[in-house]
């Protein structure tokens, strides 16, 4: 990782590449990874994804794997469902974002075949350099199923928490990041998020990142909210450091996170997803510039896209890590 005292990152996932997208097979996984790898290698960014590229499933293209990867291998939920239960989930609050639910859960949830350290083991042996690994929140995973077993938001989110723990504790990536894209919508829930987020992030070994962001699809997004109705919940997390959506919301909430517990740094948004114009060098510096006279030098540790890339061509990824890198250089002077 670069000496530089803000890093940088990107949130995780990457454009699936033509290739890919037409022959998913395995040695294609494994070649689209490197490409994705080294692109960000040779961009500069401190710490690298794979791009999420092995969760991609041409039959799930609405959230590229962030659901259906976790939830089709867990025991306890059936993927079979019925009209009625389709009916319904068109009417669920927060879901316009998919079509059908990814499963219905219809007994005790255990881990069936998920196996993320196998998942782990496949990108770091791909690259030397510093690498996170990604995971969705077990809030997310929750609110997009149908549940008929539990009968409780709070009980079913801590039951698929127990099992995102038990494999998290067995991987050794330098960073783990945690995503959530539904509570920033649903503030009333943060009453009680923390503890199954807790669950989580206290099984990682290694840097614990949180990543939250109000949805992204198409370049809309999905939740409404604002930041200060989450502070409480940030001052109950066990995480290193948040990454945050910025750049397309603006900077004006920057102020209530003068509330935020010092133990957790700040992971800016300075690059935004749902735009194809790539900002240049200056604009990124002139935006970290601005976050950190507003909450001080110490605040500020990382720098980063608004969300994931996977929705944008890749050349504009590509140009945008680049410059993402570039304008942090331009701030430190280096």
């Amino acid at each position: 990782m670069s000496d530089y005292q803000i890093k940088t990152q990107v949130v995780g996932s990457y454009p699936v590449p033509s290739w890919l997208q037409a022959y998913p097979t395995s040695p294609n996984l494994r070649d689209a990874m490197l490409t994705v790898l080294k692109v960000q290698e040779l961009a500069g960014i401190d710490m690298i994804s794979d791009g999420e590229l092995s969760r991609f499933d041409v039959n799930h293209p609405e959230t590229n794997g962030m659901i259906e990867y976790f939830i089709r291998p867990l025991g306890g939920i059936s993927p079979h469902i019925s009209r009625e239960e389709w009916l319904q989930y068109q009417k669920a609050k927060g879901m316009q974002f998919r079509t059908r639910p990814p499963g219905v859960v219809t007994g005790s949830i255990h881990e069936g075949s998920l196996n993320l350290p196998e998942a782990w083991q496949s990108i770091k042996c791909l690259t030397t350099h510093p690498t996170m690994f990604t995971l969705t929140s077990p809030y997310m995973l929750a609110k997009t199923l149908i549940d008929r077993h539990y009968g409780d938001l709070e009980t079913l989110t801590n039951a698929i928490a127990r099992v995102l723990a038990n494999q998290v504790a067995a991987l050794d990536a330098p960073m783990i990041q945690v995503d959530e894209a539904n509570l920033p919508g649903h503030p009333e829930d943060a009453k009680w998020a923390h503890e199954p987020f807790n669950m989580v992030l206290n099984a990682i070994q290694g840097e614990k990142a949180l990543h939250l962001c109000f949805g992204n699809y198409g370049g809309q997004s999905i939740q409404k909210g604002f930041w200060k109705c989450l502070i409480e919940f940030f001052n109950q997390l066990n995480v290193d450091h948040l990454v945050l959506e910025f750049a397309r919301r603006g900077y004006e909430e920057l102020e209530v996170f003068k509330g935020l517990k010092p133990e957790i740094a700040l992971g800016i948004g300075v690059v935004d997803i749902k735009d194809n114009v790539v900002e240049t060098p200056d604009l990124v510096a002139q935006r970290l510039e601005s976050a950190i006279k507003v909450l001080g030098a110490d605040r500020v540790k990382w720098i980063h896209p608004d969300c994931g890339f996977w929705m944008l061509p890749r050349s504009v990824a590509d140009r945008k890590m680049e410059h993402l890198v570039l304008g942090r250089n331009i701030f430190e002077g280096k």
